[in-house]
Formats: structure tokens, sequence, C-alpha cells
């Protein structure tokens, strides 16, 4: 297993700058969670939902009540766990993390506004943050560890520093083998290249769009219908996706310069928001298209 590694910094002189308590912690990786991605797959999507959740006998191995630090959501299938350390992460935060999973039907019984699919059940995962990791935690997570209810588990190495001008940089090393399978539907392949759900559909917008340049925003809406993705739509104009960004801190359309997509009278920004079930009835639309786009599920 390769390492995930995030470096968010330039080629200045750094001092460490270390977590204190891990309610300081908690509140970096509150502000900037897109630190809290794990791969590039269905992993790197993640909003938190909240923290400090108390979870009642949350802690059967010592026979007590717990309380979650963070409660985060990736993508549209996956809530997860997080379990913060300001120091080592080893098994013991390991046989903690497991004892909340274990009573994870709680949060959403007391919280039902955490998941609002009634269609289907959240998938989970388990993450462990800390400032080092022991060896044995890092060869069950590289081995791909899963807990006996096969909730697949991640851990992440954060080491935060303070710049010549106070500017704080982050190192993020992530361990997580998660055994992607055709069910997932975390990957495809489009034009000879591989891309996930979300990178997917901006890409074969904008390949629509070059194969047909004086189309419109209706007369694409009617190509790619609002209801393929749900309530959000696969796209919507550059003006809305950064409205939304404002008002709710997070971005749910693709509104960087070279994502954005021109139509002749219009620029539009695609959803981010893409799960296992309506990433195949996405693909299943693109490939009823007859225009000779053809998507493959790797």
């Amino acid at each position: 297993m390769e390492i995930f590694r995030q470096i968010t910094a330039n080629n200045i002189e750094l001092k460490e700058y270390p977590f204190f308590k891990e309610l300081a912690m908690e509140a970096y990786l509150i502000e900037n969670e897109e630190i809290l991605k794990l791969d590039n797959n269905n992993f790197n999507d993640v909003t938190v939902l909240d923290a400090e959740i108390a979870l009642k006998s949350g802690r059967k191995t010592s026979n007590r009540d717990g309380r979650i630090d963070i409660l985060a959501k990736y993508g549209m299938d996956y809530l997860a766990i997080l379990e913060l350390k300001i120091n080592e992460i080893n098994q013991d935060t390991l046989n903690q993390l497991q004892d909340y999973l274990t009573e994870r039907e709680q949060l959403i019984k007391k919280h039902p506004e955490f998941w609002t699919d009634n269609e289907c059940s959240p998938q989970w995962i388990g993450l462990m943050i800390g400032t080092s990791i022991s060896p044995e935690l890092q060869i069950k997570l590289q081995d791909g560890y899963k807990t006996e209810s096969g909730i697949s588990i991640a851990g992440m190495v954060l080491r935060r520093f303070r710049g010549q001008t106070n500017e704080i940089y982050v190192i993020a090393d992530t361990f997580f083998n998660y055994n992607y399978t055709n069910r997932d539907f975390s990957k495809f392949e489009f034009k000879g290249v591989v891309y996930n759900k979300s990178r997917l559909v901006n890409k074969v917008v904008k390949s629509y769009v070059e194969k047909y340049p004086t189309v419109t925003y209706a007369e694409l809406e009617k190509a790619f219908p609002n209801w393929i993705q749900g309530s959000m739509g696969i796209f919507t104009t550059k003006e809305i996706a950064q409205e939304v960004f404002d008002r709710t801190g997070h971005k749910r359309f693709y509104i960087k310069a070279d994502e954005l997509i021109e139509l002749s009278d219009e620029t539009i920004a695609t959803c981010t928001q893409w799960g296992i079930g309506n990433i195949k009835t996405f693909v299943d639309h693109v490939n009823k298209l007859n225009n000779g786009f053809k998507i493959e599920n790797k």
C-alpha cells in the first residue's frame, strides 16, 4: 500500500507547531475539513457533520459512555466516526474506535438529520488521527484492516508547522487500504482515462459540449436531465454554484476556472455529489445516448 500524502507547504523555513490539546486539533480539522480526504476515489469529498457527540454505552470494553470526536460524511455513501489523539494512535485507539462503531446505529436514531436518504442505509468507515502511529497499527492498516462487521478502518498522522510569517502548514500521511469492488462504482474509464465519480461527470459533460459547441443551457438540460443526480441536478450556473459555496462553506459543484464549462449562452458548474445509486443511473444514461460515448466501470 502506498501512503496517501498531502503536503501543503512551499520551499520556506518551517517550525514544528504541535497541537497541545485534542480540542485544538478538532477545531483545526473542522475548519479545514479537506485535509480529511483519504484518497482520490470515493473518499475525497468530505463534510464534517458534527463534533463531541455523546454516545451511550459507547465504551463497551470499559463499561462506560463515550463521546465521538467528529462525525463526517464522505461523498453520498459513507459516514465516518473519527477518533483524535494528540499523541500516538495505536491498538488502544483502535479498540476505542471499534467500540464507537458498534453503537453507530444509535447516531442515526438520535440524529436522523445526519442521514436523510430513506432508500438505503449508510456505509461506515472509521478514522483514527494522531501525531504518530505505532508500527503494529501501521501494519494492520496497510493490510486493509476491517472490524468484525466489515467496516474499513483508516489512520492519519498529522504534522503541523508554522511559517516565517505565521502561516500554518500541515503534512498528512493517510494509511488506508480500501478494497474497491465493482459494487462500489468508484472508478470509471472514459476515453481511455480513469476517473472517480464526480470527475467522470465533469469530463463527460465537458466532452459533450466540445462535441456540440453551440449547445445551450436548456438543450444540455434535456440531454442530461436533473433527475439523474437528484435534488441538486447534474449541473447549474456558475453563479448559483458559487452562491452555494459562499452560503454553506461546502463545494457542491466544481467552481475552479479549469472545471467550469462554457456553453453558448451560459457558464456552468457540474455537481460533485455522486453516490453509488445516482452514478450508476448517470453511466447507464450516457451509454444510451447513442453519440459514441462509452463509460466502463473499472
